[in-house]
């Protein structure tokens, strides 16, 4: 099985009563579950009590505790309204007996209306642009072992950033980051799982673009960096097994958070997707 194919099975998550979803987790080598995955599990278990017709336009989630990788999530849906044109539901992901995060979710018909949006920028195309593997690859000597064989494993997701960047020495940098990404192989219609892997894929490389002007990366001795809380807006259909532009930005760091912003582009340049992150970068003595 690939490790996409692993990725998908793992959004899918287990109908355990009509409201109440089970979830399994993965380590990605910091012990921790990954922002994403909790996001886009979360999002899925609001899908399946979501008519079909009905598609996700906006979510809001904080994360409330860390989630251990080691246990399974238990999700709890609440089906808080139905209407003509929208629907809205709450789902707690639950570890331990403890909900680690929460999340409002909004669904609504296809409509028509006004059309316009914010221009893609001006940046290089996917081709010939190095992936996060082959940068990492360049120290991954250095990483301890259970970081460099998850950051080296099988793409689930390829990511092209733009711009070059090393974990272990990071370089002051304007508070931007562009990154392509790609699922790894090509994915069935059901537009969505293309939303759940977008949702997932929109915690990487986010908050810790807010530590370009200040030279630190989430490998500095002594960051502490945690998402808060996410936010996503879906504007247009997409496939995630086509490349799509994540264009980053900082506009604030300020008493120990960082905030982000993030537009999603087709290849096209029509924004599909926004999202918005404040979370924790806080610096603490090295150990």
């Amino acid at each position: 099985m690939s490790a996409l194919q692993e990725l998908i099975d793992l959004l899918a998550l287990e109908r355990i009563e009509d409201n109440l979803f089970g979830g399994r987790s993965q380590d990605l080598g910091w012990s921790r579950v990954y922002g994403g995955q909790v996001l886009g599990q979360a999002l899925s278990a609001a899908e399946q009590t979501v008519p079909p017709e009905r598609a996700v336009h906006s979510l809001h989630g904080y994360f409330l505790r860390p989630g251990d990788s080691g246990r399974p999530i238990v999700y709890e849906v609440d089906r808080i309204r139905d209407g003509k044109s929208f629907t809205t539901r709450r789902v707690v992901a639950i570890q331990k007996g403890r909900a680690i995060f929460n999340m409002a979710a909004s669904f609504h018909i296809d409509e028509g209306g006004f059309e316009h949006h914010a221009p893609a920028p001006e940046v290089p195309g996917p081709e010939g642009l190095r992936s996060d593997r082959e940068w990492i690859a360049d120290y991954k000597e250095e990483l301890p072992q259970k970081l460099r064989d998850a950051l080296m494993s099988e793409t689930r997701i390829e990511a092209r950033p733009v711009e070059g960047y090393n974990l272990l020495d990071p370089q002051l940098r304007k508070a931007q980051r562009h990154v392509w990404f790609r699922a790894a192989h090509a994915l069935p219609d059901d537009p969505r799982l293309h939303r759940y892997l977008l949702a997932y894929a929109s915690d990487s490389h986010f908050l810790t673009t807010s530590l370009h002007p200040h030279g630190k990366s989430w490998l500095s001795p002594g960051m502490q960096v945690a998402s808060i809380d996410h936010a996503m807006w879906f504007h247009r259909p997409f496939r995630v097994d086509d490349w799509l532009l994540y264009s980053i930005d900082s506009p604030n760091a300020s008493g120990g958070r960082g905030l982000v912003h993030g537009r999603f582009y087709n290849r096209e340049g029509l924004l599909v997707a926004t999202a918005t992150q404040e979370g924790l970068i806080r610096q603490r003595e090295p150990s």
